[in-house]
């Protein structure tokens, strides 16, 4: 049975069919294996990669008369399938050497890796992790992006037998790739490695993933040169190195990759780069070792003139601010400072790209001001004092005719409730977006800041809040023209001027990120919104609606209430292990409601006020999007609590019009 076993495991790796004594009979394309049983694809569920290989997705054994040697002959192959595909410990042990060996110092993950529960399924709820079935202790996406982990490349992930894609991108993490990587993921169909601190060469052994698709190394200190194996990744549809120290030749690689795809590596060369440079004529080599002693000299002798002079006219400050790394992207466009930047508000003074970057000092790492799923923002600060918010777009998949289209488009938007647009700027690939600066920063900064600022936020500052961006959003579903799906709703894109009067930012910029498709890597990767406010109707549908925004709305409304942060709930019980969502929803089945409002609001004449919010805030959040009010509903029921504050004239109220549906708005309506 071991032999059989280790055979079994061996076909495996070495690509070959482990079924191959099946014989196949029949148009139907059944498989028969001499076997008294019939197995449907759901009894096999955790090994379905393994069974679609084999029988194109249709897995079936039919009954037949058999001999015993042949039953014998199934029954092991049976026992050694199940020993691989169900190693559930296995997974949780992976778990448990990735948390030890990474560092998460902002608590974003490791929160909810506790393993006092090994139950099938209890794993599955970890933040991060997406199971093949909730049921079921297999990993199949370990999705770690933006977490502020630290570290190196996390060991034991040769225990999560099943894993299928893997993402750190966006971390600290440092160290070099793993030479045997293909060991130890050696089923990953998506790897994303991008925008962290690795080192190193790019392993050679990444040739023996022979199911990835997509190899994301951008933005890291990677060195040496491009393994030529690569060439040999048949199913490799996506592929980024740009922003490294990487030389050489680039392979011929089967993906149909663009120069920008191997942008900022000097020493790359080769399509589709410039060609590289061609061998020189036999010299003789007499003259080539005396060039070459001649050129050191003389090399050494200029640099060591330029150090001097440099040494002594170099402040000691500047000195320690050099960093080789620090904005890449800055430093490629300085080439079109005299770029113009296109304005929508004539009271804002004409500008080009280089004062843009003089007001930010080249996008400094100490002007970022906020960082999400569509970009990172900068303050600028003008010569006469003024503050803009710069916002530098992340991959805009759209043509520059497009994005222009679009801006045209957004730019004519223009709402009390709502960050205006004042212009935009194209400089080579990049997208910049020049909106008014907002002193208060972001709503969730105020709830969730270091400094506890939202323990100090009264209610009806928060009732205000909730009621203007409220207004901004039924807007932008009911009487912009053209209607708009935000798709990105989170207490992260609601900002607060000096008057704590709330601005929804963001509105039409998830069209600019990617095509609206349906694929399923479209809500697996973020695209309908930030864990925590997705609709759980998205993962069925893959359509974004206005529904989906009223949902999550209603998250953001339980954030102000509660004081609780969308994924993490501080006030639950020590083995709660879900969404601020989930935990509403828990206390509503026990009556118990009352117990998630923020105590530093309770017991000062607002109980009612409150009881009422949340009722409205319940209502948007409900798993059923025909359940859930429309935007212009939630308005109006949030307007009545707060009438008594006056935070809007009786003339402010305004209709949908007859002729629109919001319901049936599915997708962002912008510059068709």
């Amino acid at each position: 049975m071991l032999l059989f076993r280790l055979e079994w495991r061996k076909r495996w790796e070495q690509g070959k069919s482990p079924l191959s004594s099946a014989s196949r009979l029949g148009v139907s394309g059944e498989w028969r294996l001499g076997v008294p049983w019939l197995l449907s694809v759901s009894t096999l569920r955790p090994c379905h990669r393994v069974l679609e290989k084999e029988l194109g997705g249709i897995c079936m054994f039919t009954a037949m008369k058999c001999r015993p040697s042949v039953i014998l002959l199934h029954t092991l192959f049976w026992f050694s399938l199940h020993d691989i595909c169900y190693s559930t410990p296995s997974d949780i042990e992976c778990l448990r050497l990735v948390k030890l060996s990474l560092k998460d110092p902002e608590n974003n993950l490791f929160y909810s890796w506790t393993f006092d529960n090994t139950s099938e399924g209890s794993i599955c709820k970890f933040n991060g992790v997406e199971c093949w079935h909730p049921d079921e202790n297999k990993v199949l996406n370990l999705r770690l992006s933006n977490m502020g982990l630290q570290g190196q490349f996390p060991s034991g992930l040769e225990n999560c037998t099943s894993l299928t894609g893997l993402d750190l991108s966006n971390n600290n993490l440092s160290g070099t790739i793993p030479v045997n990587i293909a060991k130890k993921i050696p089923y990953v169909t998506s790897l994303d490695l991008s925008f962290n601190d690795f080192s190193g060469q790019i392993p050679v052994n990444l040739s023996d993933c022979t199911y990835l698709n997509s190899l994301k190394l951008q933005h890291n200190n990677l060195t040496g040169q491009i393994p030529g194996q690569l060439s040999i990744l048949s199913r490799l549809t996506e592929f980024d190195v740009s922003d490294n120290h990487l030389s050489g030749p680039i392979p011929a690689l089967q993906a149909k990759l663009t120069q920008s795809n191997f942008a900022n590596n000097p020493g790359l060369c080769g399509a589709p780069l410039g060609a590289c440079a061609g061998t020189s004529k036999k010299i003789n080599a007499g003259v080539i070792i005396g060039s070459a002693i001649g050129g050191v000299v003389i090399t050494i002798i200029i640099v060591g003139v330029v150090l001097y002079f440099c040494m002594r006219r170099m402040p000691i400050k500047k000195k320690e601010k050099i960093d080789i790394e620090e904005n890449k992207w800055a430093k490629s466009i300085k080439g079109a400072k005299g770029t113009k930047v296109s304005m929508f508000e004539k009271s804002v003074s004409k500008m080009k790209l280089s004062d843009l970057m003089k007001a930010t000092d080249d996008f400094s790492k100490e002007n970022i001001i906020g960082t999400g799923r569509t970009g990172t923002m900068y303050k600028a600060t003008l010569p006469d004092g003024t503050s803009l918010a710069i916002k530098r777009l992340q991959d805009s998949q759209q043509s520059e005719n497009q994005f222009v289209s679009e801006m045209a488009t957004l730019g004519n938007v223009r709402h009390q409730n709502l960050v205006s647009l004042l212009g935009y700027c194209v400089a080579k690939k990049e997208r910049l977006l020049v909106y008014k600066y907002m002193p208060k920063g972001t709503l969730y900064d105020q709830l969730h800041g270091s400094g506890a600022q939202g323990k100090s936020m009264e209610w009806p500052t928060r009732l205000k809040i909730s009621i203007g961006a409220a207004k901004g959003l039924a807007w932008l579903h009911h009487s912009c023209n053209p209607r708009i799906l935000h798709r990105n709703i989170s207490s992260k894109c609601i900002l607060l001027d000096e008057d704590y009067e709330p601005k929804i930012s963001d509105f039409g910029l998830a069209r600019l990120m990617n095509p609206i498709d349906t694929h399923l890597s479209t809500f697996v990767n973020g695209e309908f919104g930030d864990l925590g406010y997705v609709a759980p109707e998205y993962a069925r549908t893959l359509v974004a609606t206005p529904k989906g925004d009223v949902y999550s709305f209603g998250v953001v409304l339980l954030e102000l209430v509660t004081g609780e942060k969308p994924t993490q709930v501080s006030k639950a019980s020590e083995n709660f292990r879900g969404s601020l969502v989930d935990w509403i929803t828990f206390l509503s089945n026990n009556s118990l409601l009352q117990d998630a409002i923020d105590k530093s609001v309770i017991g000062k004449d607002y109980d009612s006020e409150l009881l009422q919010f949340m009722k409205v805030a319940c209502a948007c959040a409900l798993s059923g999007p025909k359940e859930r009010p429309t935007m212009f509903e939630v308005y109006q029921l949030l307007r009545a609590i707060g009438e008594k504050y006056h935070f809007t004239a009786d003339d402010d109220i305004f209709l949908p019009p007859l002729s629109i549906d919001a319901d049936n708005l599915d997708e962002l309506i912008v510059a068709k």
